[in-house]
């Protein structure tokens, strides 16, 4: 399996897990300008949850997933403000630092209480431990190439499904229109 194929199982497994349990739509949603940040902060992101990543797997993929969902919120709030920020990632990592960092997006960006702050962090959690299980499954080779990419790919997934969760939270569905 390439890394392509990888990625096209994860975001297919993910988006049934998560209409599952009702955290996102059937038809995922289209937001260019938060998806396109991506290539950005995934770059930021890499040190850190390569880093995380032999230790402390779920939080490395779960982290980048709040990082899709506070994204979407600011894209909601003030997206040409925070869409022309350069360093957004370092910025979010920065205010309480990464050990803390879903707790930060979670209180000050996703501007959640308790109980909702615990609902998502299970949810987060469980696709988390749900990427991993995938990527531990696939049998790239450890230090490959391949299992590199199939790594990036991993977050870039957790990435568009935390955006996917948080524009439904917001209230913004996806539905064909006829015409």
């Amino acid at each position: 399996m390439t890394p392509q194929e990888f990625e096209e199982r994860i975001h297919a497994d993910l988006h049934r897990f998560l209409l599952s349990r009702d955290a996102v739509d059937e038809r995922l949603p289209e937001c260019p300008d938060v998806a396109l940040k991506w290539a950005e902060i995934g770059e930021a992101y890499l040190p850190d949850g390569m880093r995380e990543f032999q230790d402390y797997p779920a939080v490395s993929l779960g982290w980048v997933m709040f990082i899709g969902m506070a994204v979407a919120r600011l894209w909601d709030k003030d997206w040409q403000t925070y869409g022309a920020q350069a360093d957004l990632y370092e910025r979010l990592r920065d205010a309480r630092g990464y050990d803390a960092m879903d707790e930060y997006l979670l209180e000050e960006i996703i501007n959640v209480g308790p109980k909702a702050a615990a609902e998502l962090s299970a949810l987060v959690g469980d696709c988390a431990a749900r990427t991993n299980n995938a990527l531990l499954r696939a049998g790239f080779e450890p230090g490959t190439a391949e299992a590199f990419r199939a790594y990036i790919a991993c977050l870039h997934q957790m990435y568009l499904m935390g955006m996917a969760v948080q524009l439904k939270r917001m209230g913004y569905r996806m539905t064909l229109q006829e015409l």
